[in-house]
């Protein structure tokens, strides 16, 4: 045989390579050239490099081009193609053939010949076994790998797995059939080719660009004939069954199963499949696809078997997974478990323990259609999700659409499936019942809807009971539900009618719910938590009748300074004669704010605790602290009062020269007010002895002849109160809360215009103050020519107890200064406006005088 290097374009181009070293690297490359072709197909390697001496003479050849190998090894599962490079030497005696090719050859000087590779012959090829991983290391510029692929079916469907390495560049495929024709492409990850008849096709790997480098693996595996395919036996689809697990090899194409269920029967393929993206496609007995399968899917067997299950993983990555498939069509290794009365389910609770996203059953016989409802305590509610079949697999219901109510369309047996969907991947451990919603074994006696009625404590001892609690109503009733665990904890509770079906399911801005029939009806409740040492948890529950309500105590309109009568049980009702706007003042028996609604005769709201627009005369109900249970011991009081005051005494708006004015109340929910002597548009202080605390001072408002709001107690006391909108005005008094009943003084001064103050003097000796049980505030004023920019106001105690607090307002009523901290004696310095100030001192109730003096804040003292 002859080689010649000539030929090849890069030999060619390099004039300067001794013929004598060609000669002898022709010599040496020869019998690769020979063997590689013949025993290994299309697999090429390629040597490093190759050097040849004599005993008198050496010839060095380092040759970069692409040369055939020796046959490789025969294939194992991962067969890594990789250049055949002689171990490199500082030189190798050159042995004559048996044909004596290199006798005689003695050379006096050695030369290294270092070509450059062809761009174009291939590192990689050859014959892809069914099932067989191959490595590719290196794929560069625009090589073209070719494999051939045989398969023995007519219309195979190839599955394939092209595996991206580490290279700068990640390679593409396509398949070609014995005449050349394009049957299809993959690039890398999993992927289908559908073939044509029977033979051998070529599959052609390159980079997508025309320089780069990479390296890739690639495999194979046939649907119809596939090198392996486990057999999966009859208990492999029971709910007890541990699945099978296996492990994808890095690179694989898939893995084949077989196996042979009914026709019609319906596969849940339990989670955790695997840690990849591990997914699969079964097939029929015709090879036509049926289903996929990832991530917790079902499948219907619509086609008649024997199956094949085919599982890959998109990306390569070797992957250890579990398969299960129970069948969920007449299930096998569910657990029964009796249906539970309401109250304490006894031993009709099912339990049991799921490992981590995996899924379990059990199974229930219903006598009859008709509604159920599937109780699991908190701990285990948050974490596991559940759905309902019939015997041949087919959805009933789900907690995301059912959970409050499961509807069974006939009698049989139903499995309820489980999955484990704990956010944090562990095993959990759960107990569950399941509750006729449409029968009442267990239900507690029939209570009414009447407001004096006594409230009702159910006990709750199991982690997953349903309480039951009947009650008759008519047509048209409004009903509504009160629930209050004795202890902290979270409670549910439903209205349902005969049928078990769930009532008033729509999110309404009313309360309550209206009714459909006359007949009896069922409060479902229970509550949600249970830990670890509860054993019998109880809680308070009140059915209430809103439109038309009876047992409610009568409240009609009173009168502003009156304290209303205090009675037990947590509603009223309001006789208003006529429409009108009504202020509605709701305390307890101590006189703490209690909230409260108020509803007309259908039941609909109309208003809360404070404003409220009657649309008409007639009785309307109040209802105290309407969102939780009020025991009906507990004592109330309710004004129902005008919204505009009336009856109010009249009050000087020179409060530090006149007579305070002081007032009391009697009772828990009295409201007093006081009309203002100031006209509108002036501004008011409002001021008080100070030693009044909190606890004894009366909360206070202002509003227009009209009842609009003005200001309230900290405008009153730490700014100033203008008074907008309409004289006359009033100050409208409540109670302390937690003080029903109590005396207090209090005084107005107007702070705005021509001050009526006397002028305080700016000399060294002031002004003399004497302060007392009937005034505790003094107020003086300074001119606009009596002060500068900034100035120092001082008091300071000279006799008696007690101490004072100084505020200093502008002629429009602004605050300049203070109100400062109450103190026996100090100095404060105010920036001041070009016109008159006003300056109020307010003191302790108790005999006292001070010296109040100021001066400029610029001037040294002496």
């Amino acid at each position: 045989m002859r080689t010649s290097l000539s030929c090849w374009p890069e030999n060619q181009a390099n004039r300067r390579i001794p013929r004598l070293a060609l000669a002898a690297a022709t010599v040496l490359t020869a019998p690769a050239f020979l063997l590689g072709p013949s025993a290994a197909g299309a697999i090429e390697t390629t040597p490093t490099a190759v050097t040849a001496r004599s005993s008198t003479a050496t010839a060095t050849a380092a040759i970069a081009a692409d040369s055939p190998a020796s046959a490789p090894t025969a294939a194992a599962t991962t067969t890594a193609f990789s250049p055949a490079t002689p171990a490199r030497a500082a030189a190798a005696t050159v042995t004559p053939t048996p044909s004596g090719t290199t006798a005689g050859l003695t050379r006096t000087r050695s030369a290294t010949i270092t070509p450059i590779r062809p761009a174009t012959r291939p590192t990689c090829g050859g014959k892809l076994t069914f099932g067989k991983v191959v490595v590719c290391p290196s794929i560069v510029d625009q090589q073209e790998h070719k494999w051939t692929v045989s398969t023995t079916a007519d219309q195979d469907l190839l599955v394939t797995q092209l595996g991206r390495g580490s290279g700068e560049h990640t390679v593409g495929a396509r398949v070609t059939n014995a005449a050349g024709q394009s049957i299809c492409t993959f690039q890398t990850g999993s992927s289908t080719c559908q073939l044509g008849a029977a033979g051998t096709y070529t599959v052609r790997v390159k980079l997508p660009y025309p320089t780069g480098r990479g390296d890739y693996t690639i495999a194979v595996e046939s649907t119809r004939t596939p090198s392996e395919c486990t057999t999966l036996p009859e208990s492999f689809f029971s709910f007890s069954s541990p699945g099978v697990t296996r492990t994808l090899p890095a690179g694989a194409a898939a893995q084949c199963y077989t196996f042979d269920q009914p026709s019609g029967s319906v596969l849940q393929v339990a989670e955790p499949f695997g840690p990849g993206d591990i997914w699969g496609q079964i097939l029929g007995a015709g090879f036509e696809p049926l289903c996929e399968i990832r991530n917790g899917s079902m499948c219907t067997l619509t086609r008649p078997g024997p199956y094949r299950l085919l599982v890959r993983e998109f990306y390569g990555t070797e992957s250890t997974y579990t398969l299960k498939m129970p069948r969920l069509s007449d299930p096998v290794g569910c657990p029964t478990v009796p249906v539970a009365p309401f109250g304490d389910p006894g031993a009709a609770v099912g339990s049991g323990t799921m490992p981590a996203e995996d899924v379990a059953c059990h199974t229930f016989v219903a006598d009859a259609a008709g509604s159920v409802l599937v109780r699991f305590e908190r701990s285990n509610d948050q974490d596991v999700w559940w759905w309902l079949y019939d015997t041949t697999g087919r959805e009933v219901c789900t907690k995301g659409d059912n959970e409050w109510h499961c509807p069974l369309p006939a009698a049989g047996t139903y499995t309820l499936m489980l999955h484990n969907r704990n956010i944090n991947p562990t095993e959990m451990s759960y107990q569950v019942a399941v509750t006729r919603l449409d029968r009442n074994d267990g239900c507690a006696a029939a209570a009414g809807t009447s407001w004096e009625q006594p409230t009702l404590r159910l006990h709750q001892t199991s982690p997953v009971q349903t309480n039951c609690q009947p009650f008759r109503a008519e047509a048209g009733d409004r009903v509504t539900t009160y629930v209050s665990p004795d202890r902290y904890n979270e409670d549910f509770a439903w209205l349902v009618d005969q049928s078990g079906a769930r009532l008033c399911i729509e999110p309404s801005e009313e309360d309550g719910c209206v009714l459909p029939a006359s007949g009896t009806y069922r409060v479902m409740s229970y509550l949600w938590n249970w830990g670890a040492d509860s054993t019998d948890l109880t809680y308070q529950v009140q059915i209430r009748r809103l439109s038309e309500a009876i047992g409610c105590p009568t409240v009609t309109v009173g009168s502003y300074g009156t304290a209303p009568a205090t009675g037990p049980i947590r509603c009223r009702s309001l006789e208003v004669a006529e429409a009108g706007e009504y202020r509605i003042t709701t305390v307890s028996a101590s006189n703490d704010r209690s909230y409260a609604r108020v509803y007309d005769r259908e039941g609909r709201k109309v208003c809360a605790t404070g404003y409220c627009a009657f649309a008409g005369p007639g009785r309307y109900t109040l209802v105290f602290d309407a969102d939780i249970v009020v025991d009906n011991d507990r004592e109330h009081a309710v004004a129902l009062l005008p919204w505009v005051p009336s009856g109010c005494a009249t009050v000087s708006d020179s409060g530090w020269r006149d007579a305070p004015h002081r007032g009391a109340f009697q009772g828990a929910g009295q409201v007093n007010c006081l009309q203002l002597a100031s006209p509108a548009g002036s501004r008011i202080v409002q001021a008080e002895p100070g030693e009044v605390t909190r606890e004894t001072r009366p909360e206070i408002s202002v509003v227009d002849a009209a009842g609009a709001y003005l200001c309230d107690y900290y405008s009153l006391r730490q700014n100033s109160c203008k008074l907008d909108g309409k004289a006359p005005f009033f100050a409208v008094l409540n109670g302390p809360a937690g003080n029903a009943a109590g005396a207090y003084a209090m005084a107005f001064a107007r702070v705005d215009g021509p001050p009526p103050c006397p002028v305080l003097p700016r000399d060294a000796a002031g002004a003399t103050a004497t302060t007392g049980t009937d005034r505790f505030a003094v107020c003086f004023s300074v001119p606009a020519d009596e002060h500068a920019a900034r100035e120092n106001f001082t008091w300071t105690r000279t006799s008696g107890s007690g101490d004072a607090r100084m505020s200093v307002f502008d002629a429009n009523g602004s605050p300049y200064c203070g109100p400062t901290p109450y103190a026996v004696d100090r100095t404060i310095t105010c920036s001041l406006p070009t016109g008159p100030v006003t300056v109020l001192l307010e003191a302790d109730s108790v005999d006292a005088t001070y010296r109040i003096t100021h001066r400029d804040a610029s001037t040294p003292t002496s």
